[in-house]
C-alpha cells in the first residue's frame, strides 16, 4: 500500500513537472537519457512562464510540502540562480483549508474531552490558514481564564504526506548530485536533510508552544516587543492554544500611518528587536515575515511589535556570536583585513585562501553600501555578492548563519516598508559595541567564571587523572610517531638504493647497446652475441643487486 501511495504521488508530481515544463530547469548536457525520453511529450506543451515562475506554480500545485520546501529554498540564493531565488520568494503561505469540523474532531481527540468542555465558543470558519496548520478563534470555558484565544491546528494527516514527499525529494536530490556537474556544490541532500529537520519540527506544537514561552520571557517587561501567553493546559502535539492578540499588519503601512504610527521609531526598534534577539539571548525568531509580525498602536509615538508563529528559532553558540560581531563591526569600520582574518581564523574560508585576495573580495563587496539611505541598498543583492565570493574561494556557506541571513534579509524588507531613510548601519553599529564591551567587561568574564565554577570544581578532582592520562597518551603518540619516523626514514633509504641500482642497470644495458650498435661486421657480431652480451649482462644486473 505504502509503495502504491508513492508511485501515485510520483506520478502526481512527474505530471504537474511536465505541465509546466521544468525539464527546462535540466543541464541538457548532462542530464541522462532516460529523463530525456521521459520529457518528451513535454515539448509539445508550450512554455508559459519563466523558469523561475514555473518552478514557483509547480510547488504551488504540488501542496503544502512543495510550498513549504520552496519557501526554504528562497533563503538559499548561493545555491540558485537569481530569477528562481527571486520567484520562489514570491510564494504565499495561503493554502485552502480543512473543514472546520474535522478541526474540531481533531481537538476533542488530542484534549481527550468534548469542545464545549475546554471552549465556550469555537468558530469552525478559520481565521488562516497555512501549509502546516489552520488557526481558529475560540473562548476558553474556564472561568478563571476568560480570554479569546486562538486554537492552531496541524492539519490531518499531513506526517504521512510529508514522510512520501521528503523520500521523493532524497531521490531527486541524489539524481541532481550524480548528473549535475555543479551538483556536488549544491549539496542538495544536505539542504533536503535540513528541510526534513525544519518541517517536523514545525509539526509539533509543544516545541512550538515552548520557544513562544523562551520568547516571551527574553522580553518580559519589554516596550519593543509583546509575545502572546501560552496556555498550556490545552497544548498538545498537533492542538496549540494561545492569547488571541490584535494589532496592524506591519506590512499594512497605511493602516500605521492612519493612526498616526511613528515608523521611525518603529524601524528602530525592529533593528534593535533583531540584534537583541541574536547577540543578546542567542534565540531569535527566524521567521519574520510579515504575516507573522504586527503592530500595537495604542502609544503611537512608542510603537510595540507583536510577535507570533515561533516554530522556527535560530541559536548560534558562542564561538559563532564573537567572531560575527567581530565580523560585523570589521565591515562597519571598512577593515576588510580583520574581515578576512576572521573568516580563516573561524574556519569559515579554507586556510589555504590568502587573506589579501579575499580582503579585496570582500572590499568590492562591501564598498559601495556606506553612505547611502536604506532605500538604496539592498541587503539581498550583497548576501548574493558574498555568496558569489564564497564560491571564488571555496568558503562553505555555514547552516547555523542561514537562518541568520533569512532573518537579516526580512529585517531589510520591514525597514524598507516602514522608513525607508533608516540607515541599517549606523543603527546597529552602537548596538554591536556595546554588547562587545559588556561581554568582555573584567565584570561580565568574572560573572561567566563564576557560573561556570560548580562545574569546574566538580571534575577538579579527577584533574591528576586526566593529567597522568594525557601524559601518557602523548608518550603513546611520541612512540608511534618516532616509530613512523624511523620506517620513513628506511623506506627512503631503500627507495634511494633501489634508485641508484635502476640508474646502474640502465647505464649497463645501454652500454650493450651501444656496442651492438657499434659493430659493423655480421659475421662479427654472431661471434660477439654468444659471449660478450651474457658477459655484460651479467655484469650490469651484478652491479644493479650490488650497488
Amino acid at each position: 500500500m505504502k509503495r502504491l501511495t508513492v508511485l501515485r504521488r510520483s506520478w502526481q508530481i512527474f505530471r504537474v513537472a511536465m505541465r509546466y515544463r521544468l525539464d527546462r530547469l535540466l543541464p541538457k548536457a548532462f542530464t541522462p537519457l532516460w529523463l530525456k525520453l521521459l520529457f518528451l511529450p513535454a515539448r509539445l506543451i508550450p512554455a508559459r512562464l519563466g523558469n523561475g515562475d514555473s518552478l514557483r506554480a509547480a510547488m504551488q500545485d504540488l501542496g503544502p510540502i512543495f510550498i513549504k520546501f520552496g519557501q526554504m529554498l528562497s533563503t538559499r540564493p548561493d545555491l540558485l540562480p537569481t530569477d528562481i531565488a527571486t520567484a520562489l520568494c514570491a510564494l504565499q503561505d495561503e493554502v485552502p483549508p480543512f473543514p472546520g469540523s474535522q478541526a474540531k474532531a481533531i481537538v476533542e481527540e488530542a484534549l481527550g474531552s468534548d469542545i464545549t468542555q475546554s471552549f465556550s465558543h469555537f468558530e469552525e470558519t478559520p481565521l488562516a490558514s497555512a501549509s502546516i496548520a489552520q488557526v481558529h478563534v475560540a473562548r476558553l470555558a474556564n472561568s478563571e481564564v476568560s480570554a479569546d484565544v486562538v486554537v492552531k491546528v496541524v492539519r490531518p494527516n499531513i506526517e504521512a504526506l510529508i514522510d512520501v514527499d521528503v523520500q521523493l525529494m532524497f531521490t531527486l536530490a541524489r539524481l541532481i548530485t550524480r548528473h549535475l556537474p555543479d551538483g556536488r556544490r549544491l549539496r542538495a541532500v544536505e539542504v533536503v536533510a535540513d528541510y526534513e529537520v525544519v518541517i517536523k519540527d514545525e509539526l509539533n506544537m509543544q516545541l512550538e508552544a515552548a520557544n513562544t514561552s523562551q520568547l516571551k520571557r527574553n522580553f518580559s517587561g519589554s516596550e519593543m516587543l509583546y509575545v502572546p501567553e501560552v496556555y498550556w493546559d490545552y497544548v498538545r502535539r498537533n492542538v496549540l492554544v494561545m492569547e488571541r492578540i490584535h494589532g496592524i499588519p506591519v506590512g499594512d503601512v497605511d493602516a500605521l500611518r492612519a493612526h498616526n504610527t511613528n515608523l521611525k521609531v518603529l524601524a528602530e526598534r525592529g533593528v534593535e528587536i533583531f540584534f537583541s534577539q541574536v547577540f543578546r539571548d542567542s534565540f531569535f525568531h527566524a521567521d519574520m515575515h510579515p504575516g507573522n509580525i504586527f503592530v500595537d498602536v495604542s502609544n503611537p509615538d512608542s510603537p510595540a511589535y507583536i510577535a507570533i508563529d515561533c516554530a522556527i528559532i535560530g541559536t548560534l553558540d558562542d564561538h559563532d556570536l564573537y567572531y560575527l560581531a567581530r565580523n560585523l563591526l570589521a565591515i562597519f569600520e571598512r577593515d576588510y583585513r580583520t574581515v578576512a582574518e576572521m573568516h580563516v581564523e573561524s574556519g569559515w574560508v579554507p586556510d589555504h585562501v590568502r587573506a589579501s585576495d579575499f580582503e579585496s573580495a570582500i572590499r568590492s563587496v562591501c564598498e559601495p553600501i556606506f553612505e547611502k539611505p536604506l532605500s538604496e541598498i539592498s541587503f539581498g543583492q550583497i548576501l548574493l555578492y558574498m555568496f558569489t565570493v564564497a564560491r571564488r574561494f571555496d568558503m562553505t556557506v555555514q547552516p547555523n548563519l542561514v537562518l541568520l541571513q533569512k532573518t537579516l534579509l526580512a529585517v531589510e524588507g520591514l525597514g524598507r516598508q516602514l522608513y525607508p531613510q533608516l540607515d541599517l548601519w549606523q543603527t546597529a553599529q552602537p548596538f554591536l559595541r556595546n554588547w562587545m564591551a559588556q561581554r568582555y567587561a573584567p565584570s561580565q568574564v568574572l560573572q561567566r567564571l563564576q557560573k561556570q565554577a560548580p562545574s569546574v570544581l566538580q571534575h577538579l578532582p579527577e584533574l591528576p587523572e586526566l593529567l597522568m592520562d594525557n601524559l601518557k597518551s602523548a608518550a603513546s603518540l611520541r612512540e608511534v610517531a618516532e616509530q613512523q619516523q624511523a620506517e620513513l626514514h628506511a623506506l627512503r633509504l631503500q627507495n634511494q638504493k633501489r634508485s641508484r641500482q635502476q640508474k646502474i642497470a640502465a647505464c649497463a644495458l645501454l652500454a650493450i647497446a651501444a656496442t651492438l650498435a657499434l659493430v659493423p661486421d655480421a659475421g662479427l657480431l654472431a661471434q660477439f652475441s654468444h659471449t660478450p652480451v651474457a658477459v655484460l649482462g651479467g655484469l650490469g644486473l651484478a652491479l644493479y643487486y650490488l650497488a
